[in-house]
């Protein structure tokens, strides 16, 4: 039963919804794999400059808790984070292009499919409906 005004939810969520969420989570476990061999790289490797090796590991991983933790919170059907992972998706987006240009094809593609792929599942009418946006 929903109070006057709110909007209906419906009882469970999409399957655009589902797949958006499982997709952030592979692209937070992937960059914690990155921020894992970057730390490993940074305590084994003699770096020109240790501070700015960690602090690109530190990122790297702070990144992978915040799409993490955003996967959680549109699990819970929570509408608040929708908005924040498409602009994440569309920064990906915009970084894939020049690995593309760089000669890094093998990892701009996947980064621009992945990228394009969270965007439409999260703009997604049925996904909107699940987290009572209308």
């Amino acid at each position: 039963m929903t109070s006057p005004g709110a909007p209906d939810i419906p009882a469970t969520p999409s399957a655009t919804l589902r797949w958006a969420v499982w997709l952030l989570w592979a692209e937070a476990a992937a960059l914690a794999v990155v921020a894992g061999f970057l730390l490993y790289e940074d305590l084994t490797v003699e770096a020109a400059d240790l501070a700015a090796g960690l602090a690109i590991t530190g990122y790297t991983a702070g990144l992978a808790v915040v799409l993490a933790l955003l996967g959680v919170n549109l699990r819970r059907r929570r509408s608040w984070p929708r908005g924040l992972a498409i602009v994440l998706q569309i920064i990906l987006v915009f970084l894939s292009m020049p690995m593309i240009r760089g000669g890094l094809v093998w990892l701009g593609l996947p980064a621009l499919a992945l990228g394009v792929t969270i965007i439409g599942l999260l703009v997604a009418p049925p996904t909107r409906e699940a987290l009572g946006i209308r």
